[in-house]
This record gives structure tokens, C-alpha cells and sequence, in this order.
């Protein structure tokens, strides 16, 4: 079986690595400052605390763990650690292995990183590959015709068949690339056991409809719903 992650332990820091990244990354990497110029701030959607880097030999983004909401008041970037295996960053880095391993449209990951700042509280961060000349759905929901919708729609049927649970299906995190479309930012996303029941999904819809509305307006979710829903119908495997 291949190898699908090396874990390092330097400086108080553990890393998981792709394989394909061995005796490349440092924990230097996860500092925005280690890259100076070649670090710039990734604008749109989410919390901040992501950059675009170019490393050289290859476009990835840093992403860091940031609480949202009342939480982030006391502490904007601490989590409780309970167990290495569920630090965040660890979580998504092997589940993003595991998608792409499984044919499916998402980032390949680089590299996961946490650090302990006490016996209860760590700091987390992910590195994944950057997906050349993509957008946001969010800068294109005028734009797209009804046979995109359907592709859409086929496209999250297919995580949906295959037990994904998008965490945060919202139009910040599916970007589009030539009428491909691929999903981004799997932090608290799982694969759902086969005898789960299947409200998750309609949960996920629905959440991804609030998306469209907030970003466009109630006229452009009437507009393109349909059209969305038929492609996630019409990909029903038999």
C-alpha cells in the first residue's frame, strides 16, 4: 500500500505530509512571514487568516484555524485538544486524501500542522495545493446557464452518494474552472457511516441554498434552483 502521509515532530510542532512533498516542508511553511512577497492574502469569503503562496515550484494555499462568532472573543484561534487524531488540521488533511483517492473534485493537501500552546489548547493550520485558474460560484451565479446548474448539481450528488458531509457548502467553497467545479475547505467534514440517517443531505442543500440567496438574492435562487436540483436528481445512481 503507498505511503499517504509522513509525520514529523520538530520544535513543539507535529506535521503531516504528502508524500509528494517529503523533505520539502518545515514549519517555517506555515509562516506567512518565512515568505515575505510571495505570500499574499486570499480575500474572498471565509474568516482570513489564508494566504496564496508561491513556494517556488508550486502554487498552494496556508489556511489557519480561526474560530468564528462569540467564541472568537476569548480566543480567535485556540481549540480544546482532546486526541492528535482529532486536531483539525489532521482531520481535513486525511480526508482530503481520501476524497482525492476516491475520484472526487477537491485540493489536493500538502501538509497539516498543530502546536500545543498548553495542555488543553492548540493551534492548528493546513496547507493544500492551490487550483490554477479557478473562481468562486459566488463571482459567477449571473453568469451560468441552466446546463452549469445541472453539472453543479450532478457534482454535489456525487460527493452525496459517496457519504461526503460538506461541513459548509456554501458558494465561497466550490470554485469553477472551465465547467468543472470542485469543492474546497472540508474542516469538519466526514464521510458519513452507510446507515446514517440521510437528513444530512438535505441539510446540506439547504444550507447551500441560504448561500445562494446571501450572495445573490432570493430572485437568483428562484433563478437557478431548479436547474441545480435537477442535476442532483438526474445523477441518482440505479
Amino acid at each position: 500500500m503507498a505511503e499517504s502521509e509522513i509525520c514529523l515532530r520538530e520544535e513543539g510542532s507535529v506535521l503531516l505530509v504528502h508524500p509528494d512533498y517529503k523533505g520539502r516542508v518545515t514549519v517555517d511553511w506555515f509562516r506567512p512571514g518565512f515568505w515575505g512577497a510571495k505570500a499574499q492574502p486570499v480575500s474572498s469569503g471565509g474568516r482570513g487568516g489564508a494566504w496564496f503562496i508561491d513556494t517556488g515550484t508550486g502554487q498552494v494555499v496556508l489556511r489557519e484555524y480561526r474560530r468564528g462568532g462569540l467564541v472568537a472573543r476569548i480566543s480567535e484561534q485556540s481549540y480544546v485538544f482532546t486526541r492528535e487524531q482529532d486536531v483539525r488540521s489532521f482531520a481535513e488533511f486525511r480526508l482530503l486524501n481520501r476524497l482525492v483517492g476516491m475520484g472526487l473534485p477537491v485540493p489536493t493537501p500538502v501538509a497539516a500542522w498543530y502546536r500545543k500552546g498548553s495542555v488543553f489548547l492548540y493551534q492548528a493550520a493546513i496547507i493544500i495545493e492551490r487550483l490554477a485558474d479557478t473562481t468562486p460560484l459566488a463571482d459567477l451565479i449571473p453568469t451560468l446557464d441552466v446546463a452549469d446548474w445541472e453539472v453543479l448539481g450532478g457534482t454535489v450528488r456525487r460527493f452525496h452518494d459517496a457519504g461526503v458531509r460538506h461541513a459548509d457548502l456554501n458558494c465561497f467553497n466550490v470554485l469553477v474552472r472551465d465547467g468543472t467545479y470542485f469543492l474546497i475547505d472540508f474542516d469538519k467534514g466526514r464521510i458519513m457511516p452507510g446507515q446514517a440517517p440521510e437528513k444530512w443531505k438535505a441539510s446540506n442543500l439547504e444550507r447551500f441554498a441560504r448561500s445562494i440567496r446571501k450572495v445573490a438574492g432570493k430572485s437568483a435562487l428562484d433563478r437557478v434552483w431548479d436547474s441545480f436540483m435537477n442535476g442532483y436528481n438526474g445523477s441518482q445512481t440505479s
